[in-house]
């Protein structure tokens, strides 16, 4: 082999190197944007869930508020009417 084979040779293999490499990068990139996608529809679904977790932990609260106002309005209404 003469040198300027071995220099032809060691040139396509540098070049294909850097292609491959490129390519990995690309590769890269894309996942990685696939991922930041991924995540973001993981925080919309959490924050959707707890939006309704907390609509019906509010609804839950008024419902035992307003039980607990009526039974001691009852009570002070039964206490008053027992004085007159």
């Amino acid at each position: 082999m003469t040198l300027s084979k071995i220099r032809f040779g060691f040139a396509i293999l540098l070049s294909s190197a850097t292609l491959m490499f490129a390519q990995t990068a690309k590769d890269d990139a894309k996942k990685a944007g696939q991922d930041m996608k991924d995540a973001g529809k993981a925080t919309g679904r959490a924050a959707k869930n707890t939006g309704k977790a907390t609509a019906k932990t509010a609804k839950t609260a008024k419902t035992k508020v307003k039980h607990g106002t009526n039974k001691a309005a009852a009570k002070v209404e039964e206490k008053t009417r027992d004085k007159n």
